[in-house]
């Protein structure tokens, strides 16, 4: 629920933010989100910026930072002497580990595309070009 300072209950905060209560405590346990001043009866008050730094922590996500990360680049938006360049040889360093994930993974693509092709997909499992296409590599 709102109130005439702006002010939210996490309940407010998870609607707008589009997260879950347990994922708030969880990003205040951790360092995410900075724990919030609390009403006389115990309620965890909450403003518009923690919406936004909620918003700010799920993008960054998305985009394949870890919380760890996301931690760091938040932390980078308050350090004195941080420049942008710094920031975007974080991200270029993210979009290089992201590209090598691709590519690990395109190899793995064709790697199994071979052993589905050379599988006839007849008889019994025992006799399976696939299963010993399997059993041969891990013995390399």
């Amino acid at each position: 629920m709102k109130t005439v300072n702006s002010s939210m209950t996490v309940g407010a905060l998870t609607k707008q933010a589009g997260v879950k209560i347990d994922t708030i405590r969880y990003y205040e346990r951790h360092g995410l989100l900075p724990k919030p001043p609390r009403t006389n009866t115990g309620y965890r008050i909450f403003t518009p910026a923690s919406v936004e730094r909620l918003r700010f922590i799920k993008q960054a996500q998305a985009l394949g930072f870890t919380l760890n990360e996301v931690k760091q680049l938040l932390a980078l938006r308050l350090s004195p002497g941080v420049t942008c360049t710094d920031v975007r040889n974080r991200a270029q360093a993210k979009l290089a580990e992201i590209q090598q994930k691709i590519d690990t993974l395109h190899a793995m693509k064709r790697a199994l595309q071979q052993f589905v092709s050379a599988c006839a997909a007849d008889g019994p499992a025992s006799e399976c070009s696939f299963l010993a296409n399997l059993h041969q590599r891990s013995l390399r």
